[in-house]
């Protein structure tokens, strides 16, 4: 997968751009703006006019939008034009209240984002109490979980992982940008009885990349092997 590393984006533009580099700019922000979903990597190249320097593009209109109100952002290896973090708070949305998530909804979400890949039975470890098909569901059709692999264990259990969904909503560039003990604390999400050996996990692989101990997952084990149990009485 073609790739930008963060030295290429942030390194100094050091001369002016050329005519074709001003077409493919104009192009890439084009295709930004018409799109809904963040655009990866790929797809803009595939759309650009050969040869072009792909990190040198992004890096300009990136430093372009940086003072204005959207900024483009990078998420994973993604772009996508945003309302500027400063400037959220004019922005009215017209349809009704989004719809909360419970609180073991929640507490699923956090233990996925900083434990993935992560099976369900490792979540239920973690948690102390069983989880209920729909929250997974819940999470899954928010476009923030997904089923990663299978993990090379006895049973194969499926892992879960975050999406780039997860990360454009919650403003993460990658996942190693989850917030760590002092910057929960500082917000009021740790209470101050805490253990004083409390360490936040550091996620895994959020991307598409899997792990040495993660086997691909195919369709035909969603569709015939139900990944998720069914729901019982007690579950959260």
């Amino acid at each position: 997968m073609t790739s930008i590393d963060d030295q290429d984006l942030f390194s100094e533009v050091d001369e002016a751009p050329s005519a074709s580099e001003l077409e493919a700019e104009r192009i890439a922000e084009a295709l930004l703006f018409a799109s809904a979903e963040p655009l990866s990597i790929a797809y803009l190249m595939e759309r650009l006019p050969r040869g072009v320097d792909i990190a040198r593009i992004m890096k300009r209109l990136i430093i372009q939008y940086a003072g204005r109100g959207v900024n483009l952002i990078r998420i994973e290896d993604r772009f996508a034009f945003r309302t500027a973090a400063d400037l959220s708070f004019v922005i009215r949305r017209d349809e009704g209240e989004a719809k909360k998530l419970s609180r073991a909804a929640l507490e699923v979400l956090a233990i996925i984002a900083y434990h993935q890949p992560v099976t369900r039975a490792e979540i239920e470890e973690i948690r102390g109490v069983q989880t209920s098909r729909g929250t997974l569901d819940v999470l899954m059709e928010a476009g923030w979980v997904r089923f990663r692999g299978r993990r090379r264990t006895p049973g194969r259990p499926v892992t879960l992982g975050t999406t780039p969904s997860f990360l454009d909503h919650f403003g993460l560039e990658e996942i190693r940008d989850l917030p760590g003990v002092e910057e929960l604390r500082a917000a009021g999400l740790l209470s101050g009885r805490i253990p004083p050996d409390f360490r936040v996990p550091m996620p895994g692989l959020a991307g598409d990349e899997l792990t040495e101990e993660e086997d691909p997952i195919t369709q035909l084990d969603i569709e015939e092997l139900g990944l998720l149990a069914p729901g019982g009485a007690g579950e959260e």
